[in-house]
């Protein structure tokens, strides 16, 4: 096959960037994107050039770090995959790919297509976690019955892996897919009621503070969503702000 990239290149945060091309012959469509790009960066080291910076690290499509913005959509054209999952035999030969990183004002740009996602991590920080004291009163967590449509819904929202695929897609650039996900897996299981009222208030204010817009209705997220997290989670996570707003107004 043989390719025309349009890239996004930013020297830094700084600087204004530009989209600029590159071809590439003889790529091969059982090659993955990040391949591909990796071809690319092989390419521009031998011309004397500096490489593509894009993230990556797994590349099993666990991880969440492969971020690219690949035709107009986050991870590119499939669907139920990240970038490292993609493979050139989504595309056709002689087509013009236009590669750009996440956009959104939570996600600044560092470098080319890295963005700076850790607002994701001080969302979590702020309230994504059990800390309730078990010390001497322990219990195998296999022991507590959990309904098995609740202990279904709580895997399923956990296994996000917070790439902002979510975030990229919406037009609002909105993280409550993401956050919804983080409230819900604990939220459904006992390990998580104790500090539900304090998590889901303390997450939604920092997800507030990062710049995040406000859940356009559009159901893009769900749509590009690597791992098919579920819109009902967000109307989950706003029931429990609701009634953990009320209580503490009381």
């Amino acid at each position: 096959m043989k390719v025309t990239l349009k890239v996004w290149r930013q020297k830094s945060a700084s600087d204004k960037g530009k989209i600029e091309t590159y071809k590439l012959d003889n790529v091969s469509e059982h090659m993955s994107f990040l391949e591909m790009m990796d071809v690319l960066n092989e390419q521009l080291i031998g011309e004397g050039k500096v490489p593509v910076a894009f993230d990556h690290d797994c590349r099993e499509g666990i991880c969440g770090m492969c971020s690219m913005h690949i035709n107009g959509e986050p991870h590119g054209p499939d669907r139920g995959v990240t970038t490292c999952q993609l493979h050139m035999r989504m595309f056709n030969d002689g087509d013009t790919i236009y590669i750009e990183p996440f956009r959104a004002k939570g996600f600044p740009v560092i470098k080319d297509l890295v963005v700076d996602r850790t607002a994701f991590d001080r969302i979590q920080h702020a309230g994504g976690f059990v800390s309730v004291p078990t010390s001497g009163n322990t219990q195998d967590a296999n022991a507590i019955p959990i309904p098995k449509p609740d202990a279904d819904k709580a895997f399923d929202a956990a296994a996000c892996i917070g790439c902002g695929a979510c975030v990229a897609a919406c037009k609002n650039a909105s993280a409550m897919l993401f956050v919804s996900a983080k409230v819900s897996q604990f939220s459904l299981l006992p390990q998580g009621k104790v500090e539900a009222k304090r998590r889901v208030l303390h997450m939604v204010e920092q997800m507030d503070k990062e710049g995040f817009g406000n859940c356009s209705n559009t159901g893009a997220c769900e749509v590009e969503c690597p791992k098919g997290i579920s819109l009902e989670n967000i109307a989950r996570m706003n029931r429990e702000y609701l009634k953990a707003s009320l209580s503490s107004s009381e």
